[in-house]
């Protein structure tokens, strides 16, 4: 049974060979709804996410910008309010991802597109909810929950061959 994405999106696709906004839209729910239906994450009503598909070349801008590193990275994320604790919204954040590390990154993986495009979906609204990865403990468990989702959806664990590492 599939469930319903709790949150309004706000799909925009600004740069980049991306699949029409109608795949991209079914995909960001499918993996929205799983994050919600598997994790504690709760929002108020008419709750709305924001999710920008684009290049390389204006995530790198913005990851200089936000986080002080000139290079491209996969997926950016940027809370939408001040809360602190749930619920959460009603504008619960933006979620920004980039076309060619999300491409160049699932043939390095050998995996499919589409799972790690929803696993960076789901990696993106689970930091709109306070998770992070910032040292060990919480890299733990933001990629625990991130497993039990994609779980869900019958997603290979994207951390099975990978070392667990914080971003420093």
């Amino acid at each position: 049974m599939t469930t319903a994405c709790p949150v309004h999106i706000d799909l925009l696709v600004e740069a980049g060979d991306w699949e029409s906004e109608e795949t991209l839209e079914a995909v960001a729910e499918k993996a929205i709804a799983a994050a919600f239906a598997t994790s504690d994450l709760s929002v108020i009503e008419n709750t709305e996410v924001s999710l920008v598909f684009t290049d390389d070349a204006h995530i790198q801008e913005l990851n200089k910008m936000w986080r002080q590193k000139d290079k491209p990275t996969n997926v950016l994320s940027f809370p939408g309010d001040d809360s602190e604790e749930p619920p959460f919204g009603p504008l619960l954040g933006d979620i920004i991802i980039a076309n060619e590390t999300v491409k160049r990154e699932a043939v390095e993986l050998g995996i499919p597109f589409e799972h790690h495009l929803i696993h960076l979906i789901v990696h993106g609204t689970l930091h709109l909810f306070g998770y992070d990865h910032q040292i060990d403990e919480e890299a733990e468990e933001m990629e625990a929950e991130e497993r039990l989702i994609l779980a869900s959806l019958q997603i290979p664990d994207p951390y099975k061959d990978a070392p667990l590492s914080a971003d420093k």
